[in-house]
């Protein structure tokens, strides 16, 4: 084949199309179980390796590896899949599109600026080299010229001319071929020159993806229709979802043609449609699998030359001469809808490889791609796949280019076209009225119309610097369509007040408030466009106002009333929002508004005239339909509309929300104000009053309360609004950057706020920018976060003078809690509480005119009115808010008029505030003027809290007089705020002293008050006298005894924990109150028992090898030795609440009850495990301890002596062994024997030798209570059913082990959690961990007296096997492999059993005891000294501390000893100080945990140096409290008879030797332990989204994106929520979070998830929840999702708290409070996470 393509004499594509026609469908036969590999192996023989020798000339791997060498283009290119991360820099992007992918940020510039980052949603593009997408910094280091690795210029990356010359033949034989087969539409049949062997029979039944049906629905189709397995139906379902279609079965065409029908006919059964399905034959199938595979290699092949790229994108972009078919590019994507989601990815990788990487391509493309705009956008409305699988997707990679966009629009006119579709694909919503009307609108389908509007969004986001008559000319024309959008808007969706019946059902208001939203930056930037061009503005504003014109004409036709009032006179058309139809719909009108701003911003509105007549103009008709919305939503504040629903709230909230407002209520206002500078302001006010409808409120006729109350308010603070809000640029001399600093001050007087609670109340630009970074320093410091919550910002007490109260932006809740943070200010300040509108910016020239309404007729009119009623005191026809208004009218009023005073001589100040104000009216009614109402005023007793601010406006009015009064101006600026001040000073006075007397009076009353109290006290004490002494005595008498119990606590107590100088047991009488019922106990063994709630969990939290696997279920586990690397322990954990056993048994009952009777209530616990939550705090529970008191204990000095005298170690050891021995006899007789044979080394087995142990006194057993006895039970069979993962089995011998188990693995999470937040061992506990830890220890020590005696003895004869050689069994470990304190605890919990007796219940008594303990602690630490000093052997090489001449000195009096002992077991001279070092710090840990459960066990008070933090200390107090010498070895030396033995035997151990020897045979522990954190995380979020660009799934071949999640316990990437990574546990899938939880911690376990910046904690199989993360952005605010997408930081104390929630094993608390404060009816399934 190879030599006939290298003839010319052949026709290349005749031949090329016989060797597919040959190859294909032998390689692609088996499409139901494709054999990949062999597949491509057999591509590359046959087809792509001869073509690409015939391609280059020469080898391929060797061409392209030099053409690799050569060069590379500058353009990245790289290609976005969903998930992936990418960068935005805010300094240097042209708009917010343009972004970098990971390696390229990294290497570039921006990463040093303010940058952002996000999610990808896939299918976009790597903006790297593009010089027009970046203001600064284009290129990142690895793409800049000259970077690549070889020196070669890039003149050699050329090709030369025989390889471009194949590249020409062989480009269109295979464009056309792929071409060809993507939109062949025969099912049967292939093109005749693809035909070449006999049709055969062979089909296959193919399944294509759609976005209707969920998996569920596919699987269960699947399995219905085909009969196949489940796991067969999941296989073929995810690589539908992954490839877009899949051959579901092969055969005959008339059973394929069956399987069709039947998956069709099951699919329709659970979904409204069927599932797409086609029966293609193999031939046709294996075709098209090979054009993807064509493409493919296509797509490779564009990345290594430019001149391959040029070439491809030619042949694709020619059209056939004479033929009007499109291009092969064209044809591509007008099929694009058609094809399934695998040819559309390979499809659109092909486009961005090829055409957008060169940037003349690029264009001719963009043309293309706007000649098919609405085609393309109609098929994509139509078909069902994501934006992100569309070929219209690819908009934004062409129209955010500015050159691009601006030659679309001069040569393409893309904006009409644009505009037009838009028209185009929503006529079914248009009404008789060419209006839409969104009723029953599809939302998936107004969801890919939103893609139009974003393509004209792209389109404007880069104004042109420079323009041309042609650009002039094609915007214009592209505004004038988009106009044509506008008018279908302008008053759509007319609402009509709906009066007697509430309306039945809520209209669709969403859709048209989202397209709303959708439009608002591009209304805005329409008119930024048109700002840019003086001729363009001016034309613009003519069309728009023409439009506006056509759309105000209806209603002409009805006649005028005529209203006066004050002299005036309006006609007006009849209209009356409360019963007329009224939209809120206007964006014709406000962008007219907009438009009418810029012009005065430029200035050009001074040639306005020349392009609208003032006769056109009418500006009546401009501001009615603004009007009527807002007369509207103030009717809709007073409750009128009530009838009408939620939706019209709903609409009137958006309308005002700053999502909405700039184009919605903002406009409506700058409209009104346009008006107002137009019209005669008394006409201009008695609209206004008209269309309130409050034409009769200021004539004599009294209104009824609820319309004055209702509408007077909104009504007045309106005009406060129109004249008072001048902070728009073009209304006032203001820069966008004073707009946002008034918004963040009055954001900032409601309360302090994060960065993006006040970035969400900020509207956002183009570029999704708000602006608040560039002013927020200038008027607000900011306030770091603690360990929870955020960051703030405080506004700065010299930006308060800028407040507000009535601002216009604030919401109702907003208003009244700013005026009230603010007066509380001032109060504080000891200043008044006059909170006047601060001073506002002048007008602009062309709205100068406003400012005319506050001091013309009418408006005095109404002012004195309302004065008037308020001093008149007709109360239901006023409200202190309407007051309160009135006085900041009359404030703004004034402020304006000195404002101009202070500018301008008082002759050219036409504003006369002042002089109307003091003016009688002309009516009876008002025949005083506002000033003397003011003064009136002050004394309505109603209206105090307005007092100050009506002494501000009188001083006010005397300042305006006395700038009147034509003093200096310079002056009078100086100094009148003192001359105003002097001149009220006996009002002030007076003011002074009526408070002065005020507070002294409420001072009398209270004292008065007082006296009346302490009287009636006097006559009870004396009336119940016998009562009240009884008590006083009972009181005095507690307290005598409580002073003498602490003074000798404090003298005689000794602080020693064992052996015979054991000081007293502090036990305290314990009186509790019980939660549930509040009735108060004493805790007694012999009385009703009293429990804790409690959390038995089980936790990997101190585990020092995470590699150890962990047994799943404990069927077969044997819990009584715990490995020294504490792999997984059971910890018991307690709220610290109490109850009586009755009550919680109760509660628990009737929770189970509740349960069943609401079975589809989603619980957020297991009541089937017994969990339940606290009654009190919440906490999840899963049993309860019991409460078992302390049983004090005092020993008798002389009995101790006397014991000492005889019972030394080695008698102990002996009387030991011959009672273990005895029992042992006694227990095989006539069976089997289960101990161990001992040896009684010379001592005999008769009875006086079997009871020798009771001999050194003995007890009767603690009798307990039944309800104790029940509850002992219970709490035990919980530690064993959660413990060991097995069904509860009371009667299992496991049951006493996982007991003292528990007691100990809970005390050493407590030390370890007491050293790491480096608190004292004793007196630093939270109250919970205290009860429960002295509930536990009790509960370990009573539980013993509920299993057989027979039991316990076994367990501690195997317990002691470790220690004394004698008692040793095949089953005991080696000294090494066990942890020593769990072998403390054991023996000493169940050391008592040694004391049974048939006939009598006995247990040692206190003296006994004390030895007992202390023999078993001596060799236990013995024992784990020998472990901590091989240990150390093991690992000398790896560290040696330097030595000290006093620890030289300390080493002398036992090295000599040490050497002897080991001498013939080390391979290796160990130095004295060496060992003393590691035995000194590894032996801490234990000591400490001996010290807790000692003290626990038997309440002996510590010493004082445990109560407090100190190294040396502590160990000294350990060893003093603990009976132990401070020199550890002389341990050794005092039992040196005794231990000597023991030693060599434990050295002989084969295990022990074996590491003494150096043969380590498995993991050995360090001493002390590792205390074990969560990982470190790096300082900078980025590089972890780095490593999550680099994680590349271990199961899955794909290159799709993951979802990589960190376990914060160990360190290791997951692939989660991925069907590659599930796996079978036990029957059951997990996701790999899940099953990677059972073995690194049990079942509980801490993950990140990288890309979403959230942390996942989880529980079991069921449970789990979102936490924050522990990294914050410089504003201290986490970022979950990466919405917002700033830079993050990691915080040292968040992640400080994470690792506290784990080691403090509230995990399962966290999850269980989160579940339950928020409730999800459809819970996340965190099987699969």
């Amino acid at each position: 084949m190879y030599c006939l393509w290298c003839d010319e004499r052949f026709d290349f594509q005749a031949t090329f199309l016989q060797c597919l026609a040959k190859h294909v469908p032998n390689i692609y036969s088996a499409e139901m179980d494709p054999l990949l590999e062999k597949q491509e192996e057999m591509v590359q023989a046959a087809i792509l390796y001869p073509l690409e020798c015939y391609l280059f000339g020469e080898d391929p791997d060797t061409f392209l590896e030099k053409l690799q060498q050569s060069g590379s283009s500058q353009l990245c290119g790289k290609v976005f899949k969903g998930g992936e991360t990418t960068y935005s820099c805010r300094d240097c992007a042209v708009d917010p599109t343009c972004v970098l992918c990971i390696d390229c940020f990294q290497n570039s510039i921006h990463k040093n600026h303010r940058y952002k980052m996000h999610s990808s949603t896939g299918g976009g593009f790597c903006d790297c080299g593009d010089t027009e997408a970046w203001k600064a910094g284009p290129l990142c280091t690895k793409h800049e010229p000259g970077a690549s690795s070889s020196p070669k210029e890039n003149s050699e990356c050329q090709l030369n001319e025989e390889i471009m010359e194949h590249s020409r033949r062989v480009f269109p034989s295979v464009i056309r071929y792929i071409v060809d087969m993507l939109i062949w539409e025969e099912d049967k049949e292939l093109p005749l020159e693809l035909t070449m062997r006999e049709k055969v029979d062979s089909y296959y039944c193919v399944l294509f993806n759609d976005e209707h049906h969920s998996y569920d629905h596919v699987i269960y189709s699947l399995q219905r229709a085909l009969g196949c397995e489940l796991g067969e139906a999941q296989l073929h379902t995810t690589a539908i979802d992954k490839e877009g279609r899949r051959a579901v079965k092969a055969g005959q065409y008339a059973s394929c043609q069956e399987a069709k029908e039947e998956i069709k006919r099951h699919s329709e059964n659970v979904s409204q449609r069927p599932l797409h399905v086609e029966v293609l034959h193999a031939d046709v199938m294996a075709h098209q699998r090979f054009a993807l595979r064509l493409g493919s290699w296509l797509n490779k092949l564009m990345s290594y030359s430019s001149d391959f790229r040029q070439i491809f994108c030619q042949i694709c972009l020619k059209e056939e001469a004479g033929s009007e078919k499109p291009c092969f590019i064209s044809k591509l994507m007008l099929w694009d809808a058609k094809l399934h989601k695998g040819a559309r990815k390979v499809l659109h990788e092909l486009i961005f490889s090829s055409f957008f990487m060169e940037m003349e391509y690029k264009k001719l493309f963009a043309v293309e791609f706007v000649k098919y705009y609405k085609a393309l956008q109609k098929e994509y409305i139509n078909d069902d796949h994501d934006r992100v699988l569309s070929v219209t997707a690819l908009s934004v990679q062409m129209f955010t280019v500015p050159t691009l966009a601006r030659h679309l629009i001069e040569e393409q006119n893309v904006i009409t076209t644009i505009t037009e579709t838009l028209l185009e694909v929503l006529p079914e919503y248009l009404d008789k009225n060419d209006k839409f009307n969104f009723q029953g609108y599809s939302q998936d389908k107004l969801n890919r119309v939103y893609a139009v509007i974003y393509d004209l969004r792209y389109v404007l986001v880069s104004k042109p610097p420079v323009w041309t008559d042609r650009l002039r000319e094609r915007f214009l024309e592209g505004f004038v369509s988009f106009l044509r959008i506008l008018t279908c808007m302008q008053g759509m969706e007319e609402i009509k007040r709906q009066i007697g019946q509430h309306i039945e059902v809520d209209p669709d208001w969403e859709a048209a408030i989202a397209i709303q939203m959708q439009l608002k930056n591009i209304l805005l930037m329409f008119q930024e466009w048109c700002a840019c061009d003086e001729e363009l503005l001016l034309k613009s504003y003519r069309e728009c106002h023409k439009a506006v014109m056509r759309c105000s004409t209806n209603g002409r036709s009805r006649e005028r009333t005529v209203f006066h009032l004050c002299g005036h006179t309006l006609e007006s058309r009849p209209y009356r929002v409360s019963a007329d139809p009224v939209s809120i719909h206007l964006p014709l009108s406000r962008t007219l508004a907009g438009l009418h701003v810029r012009l005065s911003k430029t200035g050009a509105i001074s040639r306005l005239h020349e392009f609208v007549s003032p006769e056109e103009f009418q500006v009546e008709l401009l501001v009615e339909y603004p009007l009527r919305c807002l007369v509207l939503v103030a009717q809709v504040a007073a409750e009128m509309w009530r009838r009408n629903g939620l939706s019209l709230i709903s609409q009137v909230f958006y309308y005002q929300d700053v999502k909405c407002r700039e184009e919605m209520y903002d406009k409506d206002i700058i409209m009104l104000q346009i008006g107002a500078s137009l019209m005669d302001p008394n006409q201009f006010l008695l609209l206004i009053l008209q269309r309130y409808e409050l034409a009769d409120a200021f004539k004599k006729i009294k209104p009824t309360k609820d319309q004055l109350q209702s509408l007077i308010f909104p009504f007045s603070s309106f005009w406060f609004i129109l004249t008072g809000e001048r902070y728009v640029p073009g209304i006032s001399n203001v820069t966008k950057e004073d707009v946002i600093m008034r918004e963040i001050i009055h954001l900032l007087c409601i309360e302090p706020m994060a960065h993006s609670a006040i970035t969400k109340s900020l509207p956002e630009n183009e570029n999704n920018e708000t602006g608040l970074e560039n002013v927020i320093d200038k008027v607000a410091t900011f306030k770091k976060p603690g360990v929870s919550g955020h960051g703030v910002y405080e506004l700065k007490d010299e930006c308060l003078k800028e407040f507000n109260m009535f601002f216009y932006h604030y919401t109702k809740t907003q208003h009244s809690k700013a005026e009230h943070t603010q007066k509380k200010r001032r109060k504080q300040e000891n200043r008044d509480e006059a909170l006047p509108p601060p001073p506002p910016p002048d007008f602009s020239p062309a709205f100068s005119n406003v400012v005319r309404i506050l001091n013309c007729d009418v408006m005095m009119h109404i002012l004195r009115t309302l004065l008037q009623r308020a001093v008149e005191l007709e109360t239901h026809l006023w409200t202190e808010a309407m007051i309160q208004m009135v006085l900041h009218l009359l404030s703004l009023g004034l402020l304006e008029e000195k404002q101009q005073l202070q500018k301008s001589p008082e002759e050219e100040v036409t504003f006369d505030f002042y002089h109307k104000a003091t003016r009688m009216g002309s009516s009876a009614m008002n025949a005083v003027n506002v000033l003397m109402l003011l003064e009136k005023l002050k004394r309505v007793p109603q209206l105090e809290a307005q007092k100050d601010t009506v002494i501000w406006i009188l001083q006010m009015f005397d300042m305006v007089k006395r700038l009147r009064e034509k003093s200096s101006l310079t002056t009078v600026g100086a100094t009148s705020g003192s001359e105003a001040a002097k001149g009220d000073e006996s009002t002030q006075d007076k003011e002074k002293a009526e408070r002065k007397r005020k507070a002294e009076a409420a001072r009398l009353h209270r004292q008065k008050i007082m006296a009346q109290m302490s009287a009636l006290q006097r006559n009870f004490i004396e009336t119940h006298k016998l009562l009240y002494e009884n008590t006083l005595e009972t009181q005095g008498k507690e307290d005598d005894i409580m002073e003498e119990e602490s003074m000798s606590s404090a003298n005689d107590y000794s602080r020693i924990a064992l052996g015979p100088k054991r000081g007293p047991s502090v036990a305290e009488k314990e009186v509790l109150t019980c939660i549930l019922c509040q009735e108060e106990q004493e805790v007694k063994l012999e009385s009703a028992a009293m429990v804790l709630s409690a959390c038995v969990q089980k936790s990997t939290a101190l585990t020092q090898n995470r590699s150890r696997i962990l047994e799943l279920s404990g069927d077969t586990l044997d819990p009584l030795f715990m490995h020294p690397d504490l792999p997984c322990g059971t910890h018991t954990g307690s709220c610290g609440h109490v109850m009586h056993a009755a009550c919680w048994q109760k509660y628990f009952e009737a929770i189970q009850l509740n349960f069943r009777q609401r079975l589809h209530v989603e619980q957020t616990f297991d009541l089937e495990n017994g969990e339940y939550l606290c009654p009190l705090c919440k906490s999840l529970c899963n049993t309860v301890i019991p409460i078992v008191p302390l049983q004090a204990q005092k020993i008798n000095s002389e009995d101790a002596e006397a014991v000492a005298q005889i019972l030394s170690l080695a008698r102990w050891l002996e009387i030991v062994t011959v009672r273990i021995s005895g029992y042992s006899a006694r227990n095989t007789k006539g069976e089997k024997q289960n101990l161990p044979a001992f040896t009684n080394k010379g001592t005999g087995n008769s009875a006086l030798e079997f009871h020798s142990i009771l001999s050194f006194g003995v007890q009767s057993s603690a009798k307990y209570s039944s309800s104790i006895k029940e509850m002992l039970i219970l709490f035990a069979t919980t530690i064993y059913r959660v413990g060991l993962k097995v069904a509860p089995n009371e009667a299992d011998s496991r049951i006493p082990m996982m007991t003292w188990g528990t007691c100990a693995f809970t005390i050493q999470c407590i030390e370890n959690l007491l050293e790491v937040e480096s608190k004292p061992l004793f007196g630093s506990l939270q109250n919970r961990q205290h009860s429960g830890l002295k509930a536990l220890v009790q509960f370990a020590a009573a539980q013993r007296t509920t299993s057989p005696q027979v039991l316990i003895q076994k367990h501690l004869v195997r317990l002691l096997g470790v220690l004394l050689p004698d008692f040793k069994g095949e089953d005991t470990p080696s000294l090494l492999e066990v942890d020593m304190f769990h072998v403390l605890v054991g023996a000493v919990l169940s050391f008592p059993s040694l004391y049974w007796e048939d006939a009598v219940d006995l247990q040692p008594s206190s003296v006994s005891s004390a030895y007992n303990h202390l023999y078993l602690f001596h060799l236990t630490t013995l024992a784990h000294i020998m472990q901590i000093v091989i240990s150390s052997a093991a690992g000398r090489l790896l560290h040696q501390p330097k030595c000290d001449s006093a620890r030289k000195v300390c080493t002398v009096s036992y090295c000599s000893y040490f050497s002897f002992v080991f001498y013939s077991c080390f391979s290796q001279d160990i130095p004295g100080w060496f060992v003393w070092d590691c035995v000194k710090k590894g032996i801490m840990p234990y000591l400490r945990c001996a010290a807790l459960f000692f003290h626990y066990l038997l309440g002996v008070s510590p010493p004082e140096e445990l109560l407090q933090v100190s190294e040396e200390g502590q160990f000294k107090a350990l060893c003093s409290y603990l009976s132990l010498p401070t020199n550890l070895f002389l341990l050794f030396h005092e039992y040196q008879d005794t231990v000597n033995p023991l030693l060599q035997r434990w050295c002989a151990d084969p295990v022990v030797l074996s590491c003494l020897k150096g043969k380590i045979v498995f993991h050995l522990p360090r001493y002390p332990r590792k205390r074990n954190h969560l990982i470190e995380l790096p300082e900078d979020y980025s590089c972890l989204l780095n490593q999550a660009s680099q994680f590349r799934c271990p199961r899955s071949s794909d290159d799709e994106q993951k979802h990589p999640v960190l376990c914060l316990f160990c360190g290791a990437m997951l692939c989660s929520q991925n069907t590659c990574c599930q796996e079978l546990v036990n029957g059951e899938e997990l996701g790999a979070c899940t099953s990677h939880a059972l073995q690194c911690g049990a079942g509980v376990c801490m993950f990140l998830k990288i890309r979403e910046c959230k942390v996942v904690l989880i529980e079991g199989k069921t449970r789990g929840c979102l936490y924050p993360a522990p990294y914050l952005d410089e504003y201290g605010e986490t970022d979950p999702g990466l919405k917002r997408g700033n830079p993050l930081h990691l915080c040292r104390e968040r992640y400080r708290k994470l690792h506290l929630l784990w080691q403090q094993h509230c995990i399962i608390e966290e999850i269980a409070r989160s579940q339950e404060t928020h409730q999800i009816f459809f819970g996340f399934n965190w099987q699969l996470l």
